[in-house]
């Protein structure tokens, strides 16, 4: 905390101001439009192992190097799962943390180049469409489509996402106040 005794950076001299970093309601999302999620996550051999027996896979294209050697990449890959799930969790904080109801399903889910030991994985989603519920007042429906590239811009995964989301209005009882960040600045 820096000292100076004067109100702190940010507050209008009354109590302080809190930003709470949550992703984004149904009203602020805009469709054609490309989030990109930092940082991109290194991806490890720990994790691969980790997550493969984790997950009960005993492919040994994940697990056993000698063997994979003698394969057409000729190394082991990231567990496919994985590399989805990391996608999908590289864009929680900007788009759906807080303001997510519900993942509906994932379709149209595509690997077409491995993802390797050391890569690092970068998403970008792109809202393709969205629509109130019909039967669910103060809620929506988001079609997300995620892409997964490594460090040279190899498209390594492709998945479209539906979820239910939450209006700001339903959610908070605020109305909503037109774009935004995904930040909402509350008093303490």
């Amino acid at each position: 905390m820096s000292g100076g005794g004067g109100a702190a950076a940010g507050s209008t001299g009354g109590e302080p101001r809190v930003v709470e970093q949550r992703g984004l309601y149904f009203e602020e999302l805009e469709e054609g439009v490309t989030y990109a999620h930092r940082p991109g996550r290194t991806v490890t051999e720990a994790d691969n192992v980790l997550f493969t027996t984790l997950t009960m896979n005993t492919q040994a294209l994940h697990l056993d190097a000698a063997w994979s050697a003698g394969q057409p990449f000729g190394q082991r890959l990231m567990n496919s799962m994985f590399t989805l799930a990391t996608m999908v969790g590289q864009s929680v904080s900007q788009l759906t943390q807080g303001t997510i109801i519900a993942q509906l399903g994932l379709t149209e889910v595509s690997f077409p180049h491995p993802l390797y030991h050391g890569d690092t994985l970068y998403t970008e989603t792109v809202i393709s469409g969205k629509r109130l519920s019909g039967s669910r007042p103060g809620q929506g429906i988001v079609t997300m489509e995620h892409t997964g590239r490594n460090q040279d811009g190899t498209v390594v995964a492709l998945a479209t996402r539906s979820c239910l989301m939450w209006t700001r209005e339903a959610h908070t009882g605020q109305p909503g106040r037109g774009q935004g960040n995904g930040q909402e600045t509350m008093p303490v």
